[in-house]
Parts: structure tokens; C-alpha cells; sequence
């Protein structure tokens, strides 16, 4: 039976006083991201113009970040150098709810993806995936027992690099259970007996046909499956991800439960699994029963898959996805949601920036949308992870424009930007510039029309003074809202 959205969203508030302790595989996940235009002389291959770089936090590191950003807190136990992948981490982490325990002894894993158009071209790993050495075993679970007081839940994130070798993964379930703290296992293993004793195990569906030998295409096959995997491993419930089938439950003495997918447009899949293991855990935190827990997660999982690269969600997006179904994808907001007061604007940039996410801003009339503004604008997404546009107020249009304009009312403008997928915020200015939404908001990366000389942009002194930068881009030739309003008029008065 479907579960209400009001009932799964009033959960989230609960999360802000639960702590989850992640133990696993720390990654930097690196995303080297541009155009390409042509191919190299010297090979078959693509050739790159690389336009910016984005880092975030993977695998364990992932999960800790998505529970910082659904407002809980996060402790980290893993592996990671002390180098500069490792200070990325670090700094990465320093502004969330995420404390990091990481001990030393190899250099951090980064996964490097090179992307174009949004497809990726390559991806490069650098790892020492060999198992943890005594030592940084027992600094591994000394640091995890050390935390297990201020845990609520604990997730134990197999990325297979090294760091839940056996003596790790039995002495961290032991602990937990001792201290009676539920433990969410994410796996990687050929098989799942290493796992007794979790409260939940979390395979998806290669790793629970490679564990079982078993099909796991239908709803019955996966149940099948699920029971199977549930019983060689010793856990106490499996829940099984199912990418875009969704999620079956197994527990002892009840029957299956199989929970669509609610994902509606899929932009990347990487890091899905990690918000859904997360949500669930969060919602164990808080003593949800399995059924809601995994609705919720199943929820989580839909919005980040509309997300590019390595992301999280924020529990506005997932009350969002709760009560809108079908109008969230992407991590956009329903319509209405967009078209925010700076203040708003700025908590939701917060957020957004814990995340790792890079923020652009451009602005103007947008009186009547053109071909052009609809280039422009998605020209502007291309250089940034989110982008906030600031619309001139229809005083502020009229003292540049003329009493007779603008032709579409401030609320009307508003509600045509807010439907472009382009868009992420619309904020209304009474000014004539925008130089105070600059100042407050403090872009990544300035976007113009190259109608402008970067002298003469505003703002853009500001934003090279605090280490962004100024994009200007090519405006498409013949369209104008000036020149078609003319048009009108003559055309009018024929």
C-alpha cells in the first residue's frame, strides 16, 4: 500500500538531531568537465577543452554527505593520505555536518571523470585498494567504537578498496550491536556471510545474483533471490536495489514488498545507491518502521538521479518529490518553489555549496522569452552546477525601458522563467543593476551576453576579486524583445 506523502515527509524534521557513523571506502570524486570540438591529430580520440573542475566527496564520504545535507549529522571513519587529495577532502567537509575521522597510512582514492555534454569520455582511477594493514585496522575500529556513543544508526559502506576487511567488518558489527546502534550494510563482496548481523543488507541486483546464482529480472525472481541472499547472510531484513525497478524489502515472516522507482527523468546514476542507503538509515535513526524507511529512500534516490555527477539531496527537494511526483527531476523544484525572496535564495545556495556545488548567476528583463534567452540561459547552466536568475522588478524595467514596458507583468516574467529547466532560482530586484544580488549571492561564475564588454558587466569586479570568474556568451543574431515589440506595433498600426 503506497504510504502518504504528508506521513513520510513529516520524518525529516526528526533528522536534524540523529547522527549517522559511516564506516568505509573514502573517495574524491573529481569531475574534469567541457567541450569537444574536434578530434586529436595525434590519436582517434577526443580532444577535451577543459572549462572548469568540480570536486566532491564519494563512496563513504558520499553517504556522510548526504546525511549532513538532509540535516543530520555525520561521522566519518575511513582511510585517506595525507596529501593534497586528501586536504580536498578535508576542506570539502569543513563547512557541513560531517566530522571526519579519516586515518592515514595510503593515498586518498580519486576518481577522475571526464565529461562533455554531460556524457563522460573517461574515467581515471588512482587507489591502493589493498586491504587495510594491521595497524590502520585497529585505528579503524578504535575511531568507530569511539563514535558509536553519538551514533543513532551506523552504515557500513563497501566500495571494496581496502577498508571493511573481515576483522574490521566483524569488530565494527560486534561493537554496534553491543551498543545497540542498527547497522545498514552496503556490500561489495562476492558473498554476504561477512555481513551477519547487520540490521539491513543493501546489495543491488548483480551483487545479489552473483552472491545467489539466481535471476533476479521479474518481481518474483528478485524475491526469490532476496530470500536467498538474506538467508546466507544473517542479516536481519535485505533490501534490494533494483535501479529502475525500484526496491524489494525482504524480512523474515512477511511477505515481499516491491516499491517502484520514482525517479522520473535520469540525468546520472552515479552515487544514487549511496542517497538511498542513506535516507534509509536516517529514517532508522529515527525508529521509522522498514516499510516507510524504504519509501522514503526509494523518494531520495528518484531526485538524485536527476542530478549530474556525485550529488545529494536536501529535504526541501524530497518533501518536494514527496507531495509533487512527476514534477521533480533533476534537482529542480516544482515551479512555484523557484521563485524565491534573496534570503530564501541564499539559505538554498548555502545548501547547494555544502553540497560542492558550483553557482552562477545572470540576470536581466526577460520581458518577452526569446530563441536567444532560451540559448543564453542554457548556454549559462552549461558553465555552472546551478544557476540563479535575477529579474529585473517592473519598476526597475520601466525606468530602464519606457513606461511601456515591460509588456508581461513581474509575476508573469517570473513564472515563464521558473518553467525553463535552465533556471534553478528566480529572485526579483527593485534596482536598476543587480549589484546587490551579486554581492549577497557571491557567484562561482558571472554570465553575460557578449553584447557587454567584461569592463563594462556588473558586478564583475567583485566576482574576479573573489576568485570567480566572468563568462560572456554569443547572443544568437536576430531576435530581440525590442525589435519584436517594434514589429508588433507596426504591424499594428498597418
Amino acid at each position: 500500500m503506497p504510504h502518504r506523502p504528508d506521513a513520510l515527509a513529516s520524518w525529516l524534521p526528526r533528522f536534524a538531531d540523529r547522527t549517522v557513523l559511516v564506516l568505509g571506502d573514502v573517495m574524491l570524486d573529481r569531475y574534469v568537465l567541457g567541450e569537444v570540438r574536434r578530434i586529436s591529430p595525434e590519436a582517434p580520440i577526443p580532444v577535451l577543452r577543459a572549462t572548469r573542475r568540480r570536486e566532491v566527496a564519494g563512496g563513504a564520504g558520499n553517504v556522510a554527505v548526504n546525511a549532513a545535507s538532509l540535516g543530520a549529522r555525520a561521522i566519518l571513519v575511513g582511510l585517506a593520505g595525507a596529501d593534497a587529495d586528501g586536504a580536498a577532502l578535508a576542506a570539502l567537509f569543513a563547512e557541513t555536518r560531517v566530522t571526519p575521522r579519516l586515518v592515514p597510512g595510503r593515498r586518498t582514492t580519486v576518481k577522475t571523470r571526464f565529461i562533455a555534454g554531460g556524457h563522460q569520455l573517461l574515467r581515471v582511477d588512482e587507489e591502493e585498494p589493498d586491504p587495510a594493514t594491521p595497524a590502520a585496522e585497529t585505528a579503524l575500529l578504535a575511531a568507530f567504537r569511539d563514535a558509536l556513543g553519538a551514533a543513532d544508526v551506523a552504515v557500513l559502506s563497501d566500495y571494496a578498496k581496502g577498508v571493511l576487511t573481515d576483522r574490521v567488518l566483524a569488530g565494527a558489527i560486534e561493537a554496534a550491536r553491543a551498543a545497540g546502534v542498527p547497522v545498514v550494510a552496503d556490500p561489495k563482496r562476492l558473498t554476504f556471510e561477512a555481513y551477519a548481523g547487520v540490521t539491513v543488507l543493501t546489495p543491488n541486483l548483480l551483487e545479489a545474483a552473483r552472491a545467489t546464482g539466481l535471476p533476479v529480472e521479474s518481481d518474483a525472481q528478485a524475491a526469490a533471490a532476496a530470500a536467498v541472499a538474506l538467508a546466507q547472510s544473517g542479516a536481519g531484513a535485505l533490501l534490494l536495489k533494483r535501479a529502475d525497478r525500484g526496491l524489494t524489502l525482504v524480512r523474515p515472516g512477511a511477505d515481499p514488498l516491491h516499491i517502484p522507482t520514482r525517479a522520473v527523468e535520469v540525468a546520472d546514476v552515479s552515487g544514487a545507491g549511496d542517497t538511498l542507503v542513506t535516507g534509509f538509515a536516517l529514517m532508522l535513526a529515527c525508529a521509522a518502521p522498514m516499510a516507510e524507511a524504504a519509501a522514503l529512500a526509494n523518494a531520495a534516490a528518484g531526485v538524485v538521479v536527476g542530478k549530474h555527477g556525485t550529488a545529494a539531496v536536501t529535504p526541501q527537494e524530497l518533501a518536494a518529490a514527496l507531495h509533487h511526483p512527476g514534477q521533480i527531476a533533476s534537482g529542480l523544484q516544482a515551479i512555484d518553489d523557484k521563485v524565491v525572496e534573496l534570503d530564501a535564495a541564499l539559505q538554498q545556495i548555502a545548501t547547494w555549496r555544502e553540497q560542492g556545488l558550483r553557482v552562477g548567476f545572470t540576470n536581466g528583463c526577460f520581458d518577452l522569452i526569446h530563441p536567444g534567452h532560451v540559448r543564453l540561459l542554457a548556454r549559462a547552466r552549461d558553465l555552472c552546477d546551478r544557476l540563479v536568475v535575477g529579474l529585473n522588478s517592473d519598476a526597475s524595467v520601466q525606468r530602464l525601458k519606457g513606461p511601456d514596458r515591460p509588456v508581461q507583468n513581474e509575476t508573469a516574467r517570473a513564472t515563464v522563467m521558473a518553467s525553463m529547466a535552465s533556471a534553478d532560482l528566480v529572485v526579483l530586484f527593485a534596482e536598476d543593476t543587480p549589484e546587490r544580488l551579486i554581492e549577497a549571492i557571491r557567484p562561482d561564475v558571472l554570465i553575460k551576453g557578449a553584447d557587454y564588454r567584461i569592463d563594462q558587466v556588473v558586478g564583475a569586479d567583485f566576482v574576479l576579486a573573489h576568485g570567480g570568474q566572468v563568462e560572456l556568451i554569443p547572443l544568437e543574431q536576430g531576435h530581440s524583445t525590442s525589435a519584436t515589440i517594434r514589429r508588433i506595433s507596426a504591424e499594428k498600426g498597418a
